[in-house]
């Protein structure tokens, strides 16, 4: 059953690549690069119950917040054109 839940995170997450990669709009790009951020989280949580060690919801979790802080970044940079504008 795991295995299964596991293939699909993967099919889903390599069908989110190839919507990434030409996706016709920028919008389409980014909300594709966001989910498999989204997926690798579940993913990473999904190994961390399969092999019972907890500590790989701690690194789910840090991967989460880097794929926000990163996602912010990336809209601000194409927004501004420039990671320092409207900081006053």
């Amino acid at each position: 059953m795991f295995a299964v839940a596991t293939m699909a995170i993967l099919l889903v997450i390599g069908l989110m690549l190839v919507r990434a990669f030409v996706g016709p709009t920028f919008v389409d790009r980014i909300l594709a690069i966001n989910g498999v951020g989204t997926a690798t989280v579940l993913l990473i949580a999904l190994l961390g119950f399969l092999t019972s060690r907890p500590e790989f919801l701690d690194i789910a979790l840090l991967y989460a917040l880097i794929n926000f802080v990163g996602m912010l970044a990336v809209l601000k940079f194409f927004r501004f054109g420039d990671l320092s504008a409207g900081d006053e």
